[in-house]
């Protein structure tokens, strides 16, 4: 099925740049053929983890003057919120490069130089 979309898309994109009917209606400024490369951008950071544990450490130590002592169980949980997202990141940098099932761009560039597209257009 999705084969059968793929056809239909480039003879339509064929269609658009084709002469039969006197000037193109599209008229692309470069090829219309992918690059063998990915440019090389690092990932998006994260969001932050932990901030409402982080808030509930400030609120406490506002009220009481920022004493450790009794705070102690905002920081206990702020520290074991902080040692749980750390554990996650470990094993998911473990598990492979893959990052929300995308390739990282070195990856992407390594697979696309051993399978290059076709150098002509459609």
């Amino acid at each position: 099925m999705a084969a059968q979309g793929g056809v239909l898309f480039q003879e339509k994109v064929s269609r658009l740049v084709s002469k039969q009917n006197g000037k193109p209606v599209l008229k692309p400024n470069r090829p219309l053929v992918l690059k063998d490369s990915v440019a090389n951008r690092k990932p998006k950071k994260g969001e932050a983890s932990c901030i409402t544990e982080m808030s509930l450490l400030m609120a406490c130590w506002k009220q009481n003057n920022f004493v450790d002592g009794l705070c102690s169980n905002e920081i206990h949980s702020f520290y074991t919120c902080v040692q749980k997202t750390q554990a996650t990141k470990k094993n998911m940098s473990e598990q492979g490069d893959i990052t929300g099932g995308r390739l990282s761009p070195k990856q992407a560039t390594t697979l696309l130089r051993r399978f290059p597209n076709l150098q002509s257009e459609i």
